[in-house]
């Protein structure tokens, strides 16, 4: 059984940038929208918003650890190509169906499919829905009313900007989702380090992965 771990948060809040510290560990990256990554350094990576092709790429590289950046899109991209010719009634009410089908086999397939020392981490945008509800953003109510995306993932992170500082917010403050086991993380109010998050999890968990644990850390252990 593989770890889903959904981190939220707008645009320029650091979601991207919290992978800086990944080049040179055992990390791959869907990279959904092709764009460059904001800091200097490579990630292995699959370019794509194809979900049989996402599930391939993780299912069959030797990496531990994935993200898939920025998988709203793979929601946004199929409902661009596609909804201008589904039509209305029964046609369109399918579509949206199949959007959020899609989309919670995806997060089931690292559930269900894969090794329980995997990880992947499912980065989206955020909304606020009408009663200043903090939550994942998506399309179509099936995935917020019927599946919960966030209930889904035993672990959530908001990042949020600080005084120009990018955090990680590991439990709920009022009406933002954020939650994770209790004891796994030190504050409320972290580093946006995707690493130091992937060998927090995984000490937490006791699947630690050597390729990401730093020599001098491993001095102190």
């Amino acid at each position: 059984m593989g770890i889903p771990v959904l981190i939220i948060g707008k645009s320029g809040s650091g979601k991207s940038t919290s992978m800086r510290n990944c080049p040179g560990k055992d990390f791959g990256l869907i990279n959904v929208l092709k764009k460059p990554l904001p800091f200097r350094g490579k990630i292995p990576k699959v370019e794509t918003d194809k979900y049989e092709e996402i599930k391939r790429a993780i299912k069959g590289a030797p990496q531990k650890s994935f993200v898939v950046d920025d998988a709203g899109y793979l929601i946004t991209n199929e409902f661009m190509r596609n909804h201008s010719s589904k039509g209305a009634g029964n046609a369109i009410y399918s579509f949206y169906n199949t959007l959020a089908d899609e989309f919670w086999k995806l997060i089931q397939f690292v559930i269900d499919d894969l090794p329980n020392d995997k990880i992947v981490y499912i980065i989206m945008h955020e909304d606020t829905d009408d009663y200043g509800n903090v939550k994942p953003k998506t399309i179509g109510k099936l995935l917020d009313e019927k599946v919960t995306i966030e209930g889904l993932c035993t672990i959530v992170l908001r990042c949020t900007n600080n005084l120009s500082e990018h955090r990680f917010i590991t439990q709920s403050d009022g009406n933002a989702v954020s939650k994770s086991p209790m004891g796994m993380f030190e504050s409320v109010e972290i580093d946006n380090d995707l690493l130091m998050v992937d060998n927090t999890i995984r000490e937490y968990y006791e699947i630690q992965n050597p390729k990401n644990i730093n020599k001098e850390d491993a001095k102190h252990d």
